[in-house]
């Protein structure tokens, strides 16, 4: 992004809320995606299923991007190569833990503890800029976080910290991180695309050793694949979860504050809450998971009606 483009904050919003949508579907993706392959290897564990998956999605985002990117990477810049490792870093740390976490936790739980950065990143900003955010943005974050935690069925009686529930909890403190980063100052003269093949190879490379780790061989990572349904939602996963998000994600979260960007983030668990009532239906008729829909209930009208009220609070407020 040039460093002297115009901030279009509303346009960067619309585009931001766009990437929650198909993310929004990634988490029930991802779970068809692992009850296939757990009928099909038993012996998977979650670090496995995680880290493939990862690895998947990032080395192949980033071999798909280089190559488009082919005569552009020529002009990459060490800032460029900066702001890219640290996202990768921060970025490839947390999804990893998170995707492994919600394999040890409930899902409820994990989706309410994962928009933790909601709260993280306003409460870094109050302690580095020593000033209270705006009632409105406060607020926001509150009603954002009421209704994620609404939509995500947490019960506070039986919320214990386990092995998921830390991971989760570890994961929004490595998003934060990445949020922050993606704001500095700094990195504004950088070119987004060539910056995003940098953060997509620095993940894959994260993830490698949690890969490795698992004593299993490349044959049995790519029988973990055999099935026409594994194929489509890897593909999926990769071209629209990963590179089309990340993409949107890195050219235009710039142009809003972290603190709004967070909170625009809050409204993936809003749309996962809305594909449940349609989408595991649809893809148990096609891949043959064990699958089941969701009903429309009122968690989803007042949980995802304090969400949506929150962003607009926010985005709608005076200056």
């Amino acid at each position: 992004m040039n460093g002297e483009r115009e901030k279009r904050p509303v346009l960067a919003a619309a585009l931001l809320l766009a990437a929650t949508v198909f993310w929004g579907t990634s988490f029930i993706l991802t779970k068809t995606l692992g009850d296939l392959q757990r009928a099909q290897d038993p012996r998977a564990g979650s670090w496995l299923l995680a880290s493939l998956s990862l690895m998947i999605r990032f080395g192949g985002g980033a071999l798909l991007l280089g190559v488009w990117q082919a005569r552009r990477l020529a002009k990459l810049t060490r800032l460029e190569v900066w702001q890219g490792a640290g996202l990768g870093i921060f970025g490839g740390v947390g999804i990893l833990l998170q995707m492994d976490g919600v394999m040890h936790t409930a899902a409820s739980t994990c989706a309410f503890l994962t928009q933790c950065y909601c709260v993280f990143i306003p409460v870094f900003l109050v302690w580095r800029r020593r000033e209270w955010p705006a009632k409105t943005l406060a607020a926001g974050c509150l009603m954002a976080l009421a209704g994620v935690a609404i939509l995500s069925r947490i019960d506070w009686a039986t919320l214990r910290v386990g092995r998921g529930e830390m991971e989760t909890i570890l994961s929004s403190i490595f998003f934060t991180a990445q949020i922050l980063w993606l704001e500095r100052g700094i990195f504004a003269p950088n070119n987004s695309g060539r910056m995003t093949v940098v953060m997509f190879a620095v993940t894959a490379l994260v993830v490698t050793p949690a890969l490795l780790a698992t004593g299993h061989s490349p044959r049995e990572w790519a029988a973990l694949y055999g099935s026409t349904g594994a194929l489509g939602i890897a593909l999926f996963l990769t071209v629209c979860c990963t590179m089309g998000c990340y993409g949107i994600m890195n050219e235009w979260q710039p142009h809003v504050p972290a603190t709004e960007a967070g909170m625009i983030y809050c409204c993936e668990p809003l749309f996962t809450a809305v594909f449940a009532l349609f989408l595991p239906g649809w893809l148990a008729g096609w891949t043959g998971a064990p699958s089941v829909n969701e009903h429309w209930d009122t968690r989803l009208l007042v949980g995802g009606g304090l969400i949506t009220s929150a962003n607009l609070l926010v985005l709608l407020r005076k200056k």
